[in-house]
């Protein structure tokens, strides 16, 4: 009888047990480290000298990954500055082509789109350094050799967390190093504001930008296709960083709904309303069609046609 009243109690002993380590276990909010991370950071190193960007020469993946995983083992990980990662960004360091450099906020995928992985341009996500880098988490642990697999912290625990202080290190050697003519992509549909302040773009690229080499800045506002009309040039956050470029003294020239950018949207999403190709002249018809058939056709002509638009505005 007396086991009979012990085991539920010992059953809820052991489930209280089991549920505090998991909550020791886990210390931050973040995630924890990326998997495999040894394997994929050297993984892209010699991905990206071998079939990326070949013309960036020889780089030494395993240093690399040494540089890289020292700037945050065995250290707390809420004090890593940015400074902790100088051997890594010099050992992946290499020029950014002039006329190239393509800034951005709240846009990433469609960035990475557009910029083709540098064949078009060369975002921060298409250097050696960044690429490296992409969609990757990782932390350490103090006085620990280790990865911290279970969680990482974020910027709202500590701003000086092993990712971000990554980050701003490539945002600022970016725009060191960036020059001629500069672009920059934004998002006029982010809630936020199409240039967030503060953020990267704001508070460690504009203060990197070398004046001297730089011609002219573009500033792209772009909608998202189902997204709200909530920021443009002259008006909002835009007006707030024309106003601030111009004032350093830089020739800033800003666009709403860039058309290069609108077709690359159009061409994965030719129905949307805003995708709409008004035409003068009445369609041709030669002989019976279908209503399904003539829909088809339209959206192959205007995808193809958008293709021919869009590689007609990059060229010329």
């Amino acid at each position: 009888m007396m086991m009979s009243r012990l085991f539920p109690l010992l059953f809820i002993s052991v489930l209280c047990m089991n549920s505090f380590s998991g909550v020791q276990g886990r210390k931050w909010k973040g995630e924890g480290t990326t998997q495999n991370l040894e394997s994929i950071v050297i993984g892209r190193c010699f991905n990206y000298i071998r079939i990326v960007n070949p013309a960036v020469g020889e780089k030494n993946c395993s240093q690399i990954w040494e540089a890289f995983k020292n700037a945050f083992i065995n250290k707390d990980p809420c004090n890593i500055l940015p400074k902790d990662y100088e051997l890594f960004i010099n050992l992946t360091f290499h020029t950014i082509p002039p006329n190239k450099s393509l800034f951005w906020e709240n846009n990433q995928l469609l960035v990475n789109s557009f910029a083709d992985r540098g064949r078009r341009y060369m975002s921060l996500g298409d250097t050696l350094f960044g690429f490296i880098g992409d969609f990757l988490n990782w932390c350490g642990q103090a006085d620990s050799p280790g990865l911290d697999y279970e969680s990482c912290p974020t910027t709202l625990e500590c701003e000086n967390n092993a990712v971000e202080s990554f980050w701003r290190m490539a945002s600022i050697t970016y725009a060191q190093h960036s020059s001629g003519v500069i672009q920059v992509l934004l998002n006029g549909s982010a809630e936020g504001g199409a240039y967030p302040q503060p953020g990267f773009f704001a508070d460690y690229e504009i203060p990197n930008l070398q004046k001297g080499k730089i011609s002219q800045i573009f500033i792209w506002v772009v909608d998202d296709l189902e997204g709200p009309d909530l920021d443009s040039c002259g008006i909002r956050s835009v007006k707030t960083l024309e106003t601030r470029l111009k004032t350093l003294g830089y020739d800033v020239t800003c666009t709403d709904n860039n058309k290069s950018v609108m077709f690359l949207l159009c061409l994965d999403n030719p129905d949307n309303s805003k995708c709409a190709l008004a035409s003068s002249a009445p369609a041709v018809q030669r002989g019976p069609i279908s209503s399904d058939r003539g829909g088809s056709w339209n959206k192959l002509m205007f995808v193809s046609f958008a293709g021919f638009l869009f590689r007609f505005a990059l060229v010329y």
